[in-house]
């Protein structure tokens, strides 16, 4: 959701700022501002829309000074505006506060502060945060740390904050309660960061606060304390990510550059996880026995992990035998699932801070379950509370709609099922053997499809100016229809529907019509299934649909139904779908770039949900 940047150190803060929220727009935003201590005062700049509008105002206004703070926001409280856009100020202008979350007991401390003389200028539950530590001051608080840690004991809900003193220029203040927040630690110089990419050029370690966390960042030193003002010493992290990961590296946009990167990421997957002699480790603290005795699995996600989680599903009750259920993470916080310490949890994450996700987390903890996440981002909010993780290590996934992230989770899950059929029994050695080497030819395939793109991108120029589409698979490649509808409509604003396909005939074929493209994934199964989708194509056909199809290369029967094909390598029936979607991010990409969207930064969309 929305960035969060500081700096203190030597340099001149305003570059520095705005080059940090530059690398978090994948983020989402729709205004930003920064706050700079200059001259002994604080001085703030705050433009409605992209960062350039904010650019071209410190270019005409500029603001010198060595310790800010920035900010991209994300609207909840109140319209995008200058005056709700951050950083918010006191009331005597003495203090200054940006912030990612919620706070959820705004109203009521705006109500009191209001009966205490206090103004308000904004529509933001924000703006009571510096309005409440200079009300803490007044009432005695010996120093910011005091009143900070004062201020966040009435605060409900959510927060990453940044915070910056006029009287006290050589210091910066940030804390954390369940939104991310980094500090990044460089030679004379420290930074704060909702997300390591904003920092990345600039440091090579960093520590990542845990919830309930204060830290006072000066030039050479970091102080960190909980909430109950207890001292902590940090865990210093070397960050392992590369700056130029978060580089377009000559790509139109990071989406383009990271749908390139997914043949090396799966096969690099396959070196880490698979030795020489066809062993998988996966990573996991989870003993063998432990899985041996299991019987219950609940895969929780949002968005795109969600998918993945669909197919894990699949893959697992299909090589393993035990029950396994999905859930959208904010539906499962507010049902009552029949989960006991005998059920494993499966959270599944990109970025490791999705708030529902997290919040599932905590609760099936509190129910002695044990928790085996999917995650790419180490030091995470996800990896640190769970009791296992599978790393994908992706890198950086700027682009906000989400491509190798989503093939390295289906990745994981093949390799996940794998090992527990194995350690279970469900498979022998030389079944695996052969499901590895069918699987070592996936990056390949993958590679194969992006190849393929100029045809890709002919059918997407084809079909991309119509209302809607709809996206119709079977079995594994259900969780890619819904994949593919999702990309469609994030990134090139067209409705999408993705259905199974044999539910097609229970509504959704009403809309079919000569305008109507239908995108079915029909790729060769060695059981009936391929047969069921071609009578479901041929549904279309009788309709006038306009038929896009995903088939395996070299299918004749496909040719005499569909207008247009993306045609993709045969792969073994469960691995199908980590290429099947490839030539959909292909296909969504292109039908956005027709219709002129913001591919990175789709209109209303957060890379980082972290927020309910």
């Amino acid at each position: 959701m929305c960035g969060v940047v500081g700096y203190i150190g030597s340099k001149e803060a305003a570059p520095i700022l705005i080059d940090g929220l530059q690398r978090l727009e994948y983020r989402g935003y729709d205004s930003a501002g920064i706050a700079v201590l200059c001259g002994g005062k604080i001085e703030s700049s705050k433009e409605v829309g992209r960062l350039v509008n904010l650019e071209k105002m410190l270019a005409i206004h500029p603001i010198k000074g060595t310790r800010g703070i920035g900010h991209t926001r994300w609207a909840t409280h109140g319209a995008p505006s200058q005056i709700n856009s951050h950083p918010h100020l006191s009331s005597d202008g003495s203090i200054s506060v940006v912030h990612n979350g919620i706070i959820e007991n705004y109203a009521e401390l705006r109500e009191e502060l209001s009966t205490k003389g206090h103004k308000f200028i904004s529509e933001t539950d924000t703006e009571v945060v510096p309005h409440l530590i200079e009300q803490s001051l007044k009432e005695g608080a010996k120093s910011p740390v005091e009143a900070i840690l004062r201020t966040l004991k009435r605060l409900r809900g959510a927060y990453a904050l940044g915070i910056l003193f006029r009287d006290e220029p050589d210091a910066i203040y940030c804390a954390r309660k369940g939104s991310p927040l980094i500090i990044g630690l460089g030679e004379h110089e420290n930074f704060i960061a909702s997300d390591v990419p904003a920092i990345i050029n600039r440091i090579k370690k960093a520590i990542y606060l845990n919830d309930g966390e204060v830290a006072v960042l000066r030039a050479d030193s970091v102080e960190i304390c909980t909430i109950e003002g207890v001292a902590v010493v940090p865990e210093i992290k070397e960050i392992s990510f590369q700056a130029e990961a978060a580089e377009c590296a000559g790509f139109e946009t990071f989406m383009l550059k990271e749908i390139h990167e997914q043949p090396r990421i799966l096969r690099a997957m396959l070196e880490k996880h698979v030795s020489a002699d066809g062993k998988i480790d996966i990573g996991s603290s989870l003993s063998p026995d432990y899985f041996r005795k299991l019987n219950r699995i609940m895969i929780v996600s949002c968005g795109t992990a969600y998918h993945a989680g669909m197919y894990g599903k699949l893959l697992l009750e299909n090589l393993t035998g035990i029950a396994v259920e999905t859930d959208l993470a904010s539906e499962f916080r507010y049902r009552d699932p029949k989960i006991d310490p005998g059920t494993l949890i499966i959270p599944v994450s990109q970025s490791g801070e999705t708030a529902d996700t997290l919040a599932s987390i905590r609760m099936a903890k509190e129910w002695g379950c044990r928790i085996c996440a999917i995650c790419n981002v180490e030091g995470s909010s996800v990896v640190r509370e769970s009791d296992a993780v599978f790393f994908t290590n992706c890198g950086p996934e700027i682009g906000v709609a989400s491509t190798k992230a989503y093939t390295a989770q289906l990745m994981a899950f093949a390799l996940f099922a794998l090992y527990v059929a194995g350690v279970r029994g469900n498979l022998t050695p030389e079944q695996i053997k052969s499901y590895l080497t069918d699987l070592q030819e996936v990056p390949d395939a993958v590679h194969y499809v992006i190849q393929k793109k100029e045809e890709i991108r002919a059918i997407g120029e084809k079909h991309h100016d119509g209302p809607s589409s709809l996206y119709l698979g079977r079995k594994f490649n259900y969780p890619t229809a819904l994949e593919g509808a999702l990309k469609n409509k994030e990134i090139s604003y067209q409705h999408a529907e993705g259905y199974a396909a044999g539910e097609m005939k229970h509504g959704p074929i009403a809309l079919i019509n000569e305008a109507l493209p239908v995108i079915c994934i029909c790729t060769k199964t060695a059981d009936e299934v391929y047969e069921k989708m071609l009578s479901n194509i041929k549904e279309v056909e009788a309709r006038s649909g306009r038929i896009i199809a995903v088939a395996t290369e070299g299918d004749t029967e496909i040719a005499k139904l569909a207008g247009d094909i993306i045609y993709v390598p045969a792969v073994r029936d469960e691995f199908t779908p980590i290429v099947n979607v490839v030539g959909l991010q292909l296909l969504a990409y292109y039908a956005a770039r027709a219709r002129g969207t913001d591919i990175d930064k789709p209109r209303n969309l957060a890379k980082s949900v972290t927020v309910e």
